[in-house]
C-alpha cells in the first residue's frame, strides 16, 4: 500500500489513548450566542446527577449499531447555551475519573452551524467507479460491504441531511485528492460555484472518465515461496489482507475522480471540500461563514472520520463538536455487520468528544 496516497485510503491506522486527567473547562471555548466575542466566558457548575435506569444509548438503528449499555450514567447542565438557539442538540461523552457517561443537553444557532460527512465515496453506486474485479477492494473494501453502507447512507444519513438542509449554514462533503477539473464543474467548493450547464458537463465528463476504466487487476497468488524457518511471515508478505494498489486495483485506479456517492441527495449549494487542500483551508472557510459548531457525521469511524481534513481530531481544536454516532460506520473486517465496530470506535472517541444521534438533534425553528 505505499505507492497509495495517504488521503485515499484509511484501513490499517490507529491512535493512541488519551487518558482524561481532569475536567476540562470548557467555558473559554463556549460564545453565548450570535455576535459572542472569543474572550466571552461563563462559570460552568459541573453537577453530576446519577441517572436512574436509562435506556440504551444509540438505539434507533441496530442493524448498524450496537446500543451503548454503561452502568452509571449521570446528567450534567446544560453545556452550549446560544442566544436565539434553534437547535436542540443532546450529548454525552465517557469519563473514566466521573466512572460513567455524562449526558447534556445544548442550545445551538442553526446559523452557527454546519453539517459535514465524511468520504461519501460513490462507489458501486452506479454513477461508474467500481470496485475492480476479482480481488480489488476500496472504502469499506468488499462489494458487499460497500452495499451495506449504502444502504445505511439512504436510510440514516441522507433523510438527516435532508431535515437540516436550509436551516443550519451549511453542509459540506469531503472527498479525497484535489479539486480536479471534472469535479471541479459538477460540485460547490471553497472556490466557487458551477454553473447549471458547467454542472451538467461536468457530470457527463465524470460519467465517461469512471466508465472507460479498466476495472481489473490480477487474481490472488496461486503459489507462494515459504521458507521453513519463517513461512508465517512470507505468507502474509506475498498474501496481506489489504493491498489496494495496482496489483488488484489495476494502474490509476485511485487517480479517477472520485464522487459524492448516489445515495445522498446533492444539493447545488452543498459544498464539496478535498482532502488534499488541508485543514487549514476548510477552518478558514468555514470562520468565514460563522460556523461555530460541527455535526459531524460520514465514513469510516475508526478512521477516516477521525483523522482527515475533516475528521474530529482537527475540527475539534476549532470548533464545538457533535458526532453523530448512528450517521457513521466502522470498518468490520472479519464480520457481517459494522454493529459493534462502530460502537467500540464511537465509544472510545467519547473520551474526548460530545457523542450525540440522529432522534437528539431537534430543530425547534419555522
Amino acid at each position: 500500500m505505499q505507492n497509495i496516497p495517504r488521503q485515499f485510503w484509511c484501513c490499517g491506522l490507529a491512535f493512541g489513548l488519551v487518558l482524561l486527567v481532569g475536567w476540562v473547562d470548557q467555558s473559554d471555548r463556549t460564545l453565548q450566542g450570535a455576535g459572542a466575542t472569543p474572550t466571552a466566558t461563563r462559570t460552568y457548575a459541573n453537577r453530576l446527577q446519577r441517572l436512574e435506569n436509562p435506556p440504551p444509548l444509540l438505539a434507533d438503528h441496530p442493524e448498524f449499531f450496537e446500543p451503548i449499555r454503561e452502568l452509571v450514567r449521570y446528567e450534567a447542565p446544560l453545556l452550549v447555551d446560544d442566544a436565539e438557539a434553534d437547535l436542540e442538540v443532546r450529548a454525552w461523552r465517557f469519563s473514566y475519573n466521573a466512572r460513567g457517561i455524562i449526558e447534556m443537553p445544548n442550545r445551538l444557532r442553526a446559523k452557527d452551524t454546519a453539517v459535514i460527512m465524511v468520504h461519501p465515496w460513490g462507489i458501486d453506486d452506479g454513477q461508474g467507479w467500481t470496485t475492480p474485479e476479482p480481488a480489488g477492494v476500496c472504502d469499506f473494501c468488499t462489494p458487499d460491504k460497500n452495499h451495506l453502507a449504502a444502504r445505511h447512507t439512504r436510510t440514516v444519513i441522507d433523510p438527516f441531511l435532508k431535515s437540516l438542509r436550509g436551516k443550519v449554514h451549511e453542509i459540506l462533503f469531503s472527498l479525497p485528492g484535489g479539486e480536479d477539473p471534472i469535479r471541479k464543474k459538477l460540485y460547490r467548493s471553497v472556490h466557487g460555484r458551477p454553473t447549471a450547464d458547467e454542472r451538467a458537463a461536468g457530470a457527463k465528463e465524470l460519467s465517461q472518465k469512471l466508465k472507460s476504466f479498466e476495472y481489473r487487476g490480477q487474481s490472488l497468488p496461486a503459489e507462494l515461496q515459504l521458507s521453513q524457518t519463517t513461512p508465517v511471515i512470507d505468507y502474509f508478505r506475498q498474501f496481506p489482507g489489504l493491498d489496494a494498489g495496482a496489483k488488484y486495483n489495476n494502474t490509476g485506479f485511485w487517480g479517477l475522480p472520485i464522487p459524492v456517492t448516489s445515495d445522498i441527495t446533492y444539493h447545488p449549494d452543498d459544498v464539496v471540500i478535498y482532502d488534499a487542500e488541508g485543514y487549514a483551508v476548510l477552518k478558514k472557510f468555514l470562520k468565514e461563514q460563522g460556523v461555530r459548531h460541527i455535526l459531524l457525521t460520514g465514513y469510516a469511524t475508526d478512521m477516516c472520520f477521525c483523522e482527515t481534513t475533516a475528521g474530529y481530531q482537527n475540527l475539534s481544536k476549532d470548533f464545538n463538536v457533535f458526532l453523530v454516532g448512528d450517521a457513521s460506520l466502522a470498518t468490520f473486517p472479519s464480520n457481517d455487520s459494522p454493529r459493534f465496530a462502530t460502537n467500540a470506535a464511537i465509544s472510545f472517541a467519547a473520551l474526548n468528544q460530545l457523542i450525540t444521534q440522529v432522534s437528539w438533534v431537534k430543530y425547534l425553528g419555522k
